[in-house]
């Protein structure tokens, strides 16, 4: 037997957002499509209504979902077979329903909408979908996220618009990774994954279109006519790449922009501008400082645990985050329902410096501390650009300094910094929404070590290890959560990284636009990656201009 899948999981209405969406685009006839008045007279001022310029930080590196873009859903280009809702709840998006579940759990049968087609116009098949997920598991398919699919034992085609999944074993959130973008076996069938011109020219289900993408520069989407929710009322989108946080106030400030993230401090200036409204989205997203195993001062636990309580975080959150954030005592807000309570830890120098004593780490004539001829320093990297992170870096050595620890902190291109992650301390950022599986199994499990950013220190904790296992491996909540403690518990004791803060992700953007029901713009709760995806735009194909 099977049982329609709850609607308690995160369910909508059941309608789903786009063809709500189209209907209130066709009842209103896109009579607000004439332009309001800009902010302060410049480029915002002549700009046409239907088109948004937007300031990011960073690109994505290929837009290929078999490589792992849009794996979380919010693609523009692409749809999973479900989406996400204002407040993260799934809906149908390619399927016409949420999935029907067997009651062992091991089987999700999904119903392919009718009538959607790719953007070239080619029709959306049961066989799209199992070429998309076959080959995002193929060992030979560099997709750094393939574990998160580890579940599936196979998926096939069933009649003409079926998709059945079967499981290996039960996996509580399998339904949320299928906001998985499907892509089109037609033409993505026909190169490599890994190399093929797909990643840079993708075809997709989605209410937009890629028309340019200029490495370092920009990417333009234009609104896709066949899209099956409807032809968005916002045409042509430019995500500019501005890595430089200075710069990408300065261009918004400029008029150059209609929006952009920024960093606290500088989201702050905007505050007296009647034309641009600032948005708070809170995150899952940290920042971290990873510590290396193979290097031979933070490969040992007793400067690892002595850093974690060094730290100042309430400190951190006040100064560098302007208080847009919360202290981070591990991978998982102190406010989810899966943070382990107990694990919070306060800030104590003086047990830091006990720790490092009883290990052998003797303060030195210049303040760093040595052990065996070895002094207690390391070299620390943050991505040239991030305002926030190179202040967390700075506070972080400030801290160590403290109880002996020399930490040098660098800036560098991710070019220069990702073949030192095996070596070199990294400020780093993760974070998934949905599921603690999400992002915690990549952080940390010993077998995803040294796999492109997947568990950057290569830690390895065989108590870790069986609590992710664990905890995958069953449907039942109150099982998950214990193993979920656990794991938290040992990274109180043996840290591969230092968590420092919880972020808030801030936004400042033109008020041009209204969404579908006339309402202001919102966010989500957000995952680390934002700006491109998320922020105020995860519903552009919603937005109208305000008239």
């Amino acid at each position: 037997m099977t049982a329609m899948i709850s609607r308690s999981m995160g369910g909508s209405p059941t309608m789903p957002r786009a063809l709500r969406r189209a209907a209130a685009l066709s009842a209103a006839a896109l009579t607000a499509a004439t332009a309001c008045s800009a902010p302060g007279g410049d480029a915002r001022a002549t700009a046409p209504a239907d088109s948004v310029v937007i300031g990011v930080s960073t690109e994505p590196d290929t837009l290929s979902p078999l490589l792992g873009y849009g794996k979380d859903g919010n693609s523009k280009l692409f749809d999973g077979l479900l989406s996400r809702d204002a407040d993260l709840g799934l809906e149908p998006a390619l399927a016409e329903d949420l999935p029907e579940v067997s009651e062992d759990g091991l089987t999700y049968t999904f119903t392919l909408r009718d009538g959607v087609t790719f953007s070239d116009g080619e029709p959306l098949t049961p066989a799209d979908v199992v070429f998309t997920y076959e080959t995002v598991l193929d060992e030979k398919t560099n997709n750094p996220s393939r574990s998160e699919l580890a579940a599936v034992e196979s998926v096939r085609a069933e009649g003409g618009n079926q998709v059945v999944f079967t499981l290996k074993y039960p996996f509580a959130p399998f339904a949320a990774r299928t906001v998985l973008p499907i892509v089109p076996e037609h033409v993505a069938g026909k190169q490599d994954p890994n190399d093929g011109t797909f990643n840079t020219q993708p075809i997709g289900t989605g209410p937009y279109v890629l028309a340019d993408w200029r490495k370092g520069e920009k990417l333009v989407f234009k609104a896709n006519p066949r899209y099956w929710g409807g032809e968005p009322a916002v045409k042509n989108v430019t995500m500019a790449i501005v890595p430089d946080d200075d710069v990408r106030a300065t261009r918004l400030r400029s008029g150059d922009l209609d929006g952009a993230v920024l960093p606290p401090n500088l989201a702050a200036t905007f505050k007296d501008d009647a034309d641009l409204k600032t948005y708070r989205a809170t995150s899952y997203d940290y920042r971290a400082v990873s510590l290396p195993t193979g290097n031979p001062v933070t490969g040992d636990t007793s400067v690892r645990r002595a850093l974690d309580l060094a730290v100042d975080r309430d400190t951190m959150v006040d100064k560098v985050l302007d208080g847009a954030g919360r202290p981070a005592y591990g991978p998982l807000p102190v406010d989810d329902e899966w943070f382990a309570k107990g694990t919070e830890r306060a800030q104590d120098p003086a047990a830091a410096e006990r720790l490092l004593d009883e290990a052998g780490w003797k303060e030195g004539e210049d303040g760093v501390r040595a052990k065996d001829g070895r002094r207690a320093s390391f070299t620390l990297y943050y991505p040239a650009g991030d305002k926030v992170r190179q202040d967390l870096a700075l506070a972080y050595a400030g801290d160590a300094k403290k109880i002996g620890v020399e930490v040098k902190v660098e800036s560098g291109t991710w070019d220069v910094i990702e073949p030192r992650m095996a070596k070199d301390a990294v400020l780093a950022g993760f974070g998934d929404v949905g599921d603690p599986d999400f992002g915690l199994y990549t952080l940390l499990h010993s077998s995803e070590a040294g796999d492109g950013f997947n568990n950057m220190p290569h830690y390895d904790n065989p108590a870790v290890d069986r609590a992710l296992d664990d905890a995958r491996r069953t449907r039942d909540t109150a099982e998950r959560k214990a193993a979920y403690d656990t794991l938290q518990k040992e990274l109180a004791k043996d840290p591969g990284y230092t968590f420092l803060t919880h972020l808030d992700h801030l936004y400042v953007v033109a008020d041009r636009w209204r969404t579908e029901d006339s309402s202001g713009l919102n966010t989500q709760v957000e995952p680390h990656e934002h700006g491109f995806g998320a922020g105020p735009w995860w519903n552009l194909e919603d937005w109208r201009p305000q008239g």
